[in-house]
């Protein structure tokens, strides 16, 4: 009688151990699918971080203007978008673990965090075009 039994993995166990889930592949590729959603979220925010940035609300870029806080809103918007590529990262290699362990469930915290994130720049965007004084406006000089 044999106390301890030792058993050689092979490849028939190693394809059982993944075949827990039946879905396995369906389900890496929808966490790759929300991946790349979030990368191209990401990639918005700093595009729209950049283009605060640069248009000046409107202003001719020969016009005096002083500094203004338009570059805050876009340095918080970049921000963001280094963040959620950041952290998307780090959540689709935890999900990544969690399918093939077959442990999934979904966080909340993702969808809070980040429609946090996107509510407040937003009210940031709503702040900046309705504080910019109207004489700034009718500076804009068209050709």
């Amino acid at each position: 009688m044999e106390l301890f039994k030792t058993v050689k993995p092979n490849a028939e166990t190693a394809e059982k151990a993944k075949l827990k889930n039946p879905s396995r592949v369906r389900d890496h590729l929808a966490n790759e699918r929300t991946y790349l959603a979030w990368m191209r979220s990401a990639i918005a925010l700093m595009g729209f971080g950049v283009l605060i940035v640069r248009l000046r609300i409107l202003r001719p870029p020969l016009a005096p203007q002083p500094p203004g806080n338009g570059w805050k809103l876009g340095l918080g918007f970049g921000v963001v978008g280094l963040l959620t590529v950041l952290l998307s990262t780090q959540h689709y290699f935890a999900v990544k673990r969690d399918i093939d362990e077959d442990t999934y469930e979904p966080a909340d915290r993702w969808v809070i965090l980040s429609s946090l994130a996107v509510l407040l720049l937003g009210l940031g965007v709503l702040y900046y075009v309705f504080t910019i004084p109207l004489e700034s406006l009718n500076s804009v000089i068209v050709e």
